[in-house]
């Protein structure tokens, strides 16, 4: 199915619902979660400066936004039709198109970067996904794609511990997945925790991640240590290393497409 509608305008500007299966800015017992996920859009935007962009899978919108910032253009196509219509309204900045994501509708060879950040393991149809990422891309344009990686965000599972995640991926089969589509890999890194947030694992009982994740599946309210310590947490706070790959929380890919079709 390809339901490439153009999205409408939201006047009334309202933020999106925590689902899960997004993260959304200002809600102050997420904040872990957004930085997380943004320390990676500061991380690749200055890549994107003056090249046309297109954000696979946006979500809320304010990556695509910071994005737009520097770049000549950024189109988002997601196929959540609240999601759309809310970057239409909230971020002009982006050229918003409601579709389905492999099936995109965007023309051969159009954009010089794709960006996809936490968005693969929700598709069931990965394989199909890479190849149109590749498609969308000039000769030798670049592919940038983050994931939580399988080994750390559901360890020992086969099966996700997200309800909203099809198939996670650990280093290994996220480079096979990309290499397979027909892409070179330039380099690929995983999100770590900094000082400050080992010392916060440390403080809660070996894993801040958990402290957070056991809170809200019991529907307690947080203790106002907890609320305190995410509440705090910056982009800093994270690092993007090239180490122990799979130790990290989340991986990051950087690949090109062949200089030639």
């Amino acid at each position: 199915m390809n339901d490439a509608t153009p999205a409408g305008p939201t006047p009334s500007g309202d933020p999106l619902p925590l689902t899960g299966e997004r993260t959304v800015p200002g809600i102050a017992e997420e904040n872990y979660w957004f930085r997380r996920h943004e320390v990676v859009y500061w991380d690749i935007a200055p890549r994107c400066a003056g090249l046309t962009v297109l954000e696979a899978g946006p979500g809320e919108g304010y990556g695509a936004a910071a994005i737009a910032e520097s770049a000549r253009r950024v189109i988002g196509v997601d196929y959540d039709v609240a999601a759309a219509e809310h970057i239409a309204g909230r971020y002009p900045t982006v050229d918003i198109t409601r579709g389905n994501l492999v099936d995109l509708p965007v023309a051969d060879a159009a954009v010089d970067v794709v960006v996809t950040l936490q968005v693969i393991e929700h598709l069931w149809d990965q394989d199909r996904f890479v190849r149109e990422c590749r498609r969308v891309l000039a000769p030798g344009g670049m592919l940038i794609m983050s994931t939580p990686n399988r080994i750390t965000f559901s360890p020992g599972r086969d099966t996700p511990l997200n309800p909203f995640h099809t198939r996670e991926l650990d280093p290994t089969e996220l480079t096979d997945l990309i290499v397979a589509g027909g892409f070179s890999v330039d380099s690929l890194t995983g999100v770590r925790h900094g000082p400050t947030l080992r010392e916060l694992d440390r403080r809660h009982g070996g894993s801040f991640v958990d402290a957070q994740i056991e809170r809200a599946l019991a529907g307690e309210p947080w203790p106002d240590e907890l609320t305190r310590d995410v509440a705090g947490i910056t982009v800093d706070d994270f690092e993007l290393t090239p180490d122990d790959l799979d130790a990290s929380l989340d991986l990051v890919i950087v690949a090109r497409a062949p200089l030639a079709p």
